[in-house]
């Protein structure tokens, strides 16, 4: 697990190789470290992961604002919502 600021207002963090439920808990605890409106790349390679993620972040109001799948790896971008 890799959590990093790459520049102001977007940061990265790599779940790859975990297992549920560990990719969400993992974003959960990089969204609360993070302000309104920055954005979290998120790169993870357990398919079922992508809906729990998807389900949490639709209950918190964070926004996945894209989502790519190369070579068997999800990278998404959620923008982090107020609260």
């Amino acid at each position: 697990m890799k959590f990093e600021k790459k520049n102001e207002g977007l940061y990265a963090l790599d779940v790859c190789g975990y297992v549920c439920p560990h990719p969400q808990l993992y974003t959960k605890k990089a969204l609360e470290k993070m302000k309104t409106g920055e954005l979290l790349e998120l790169v993870f390679d357990n398919a079922s992961s992508g809906e729990s993620i998807a389900a949490m972040c639709d209950s918190k109001g964070d926004e996945v604002v894209e989502k790519n799948t190369q070579s068997g790896k999800y990278t998404w971008k959620i923008r982090k919502a107020a609260g």
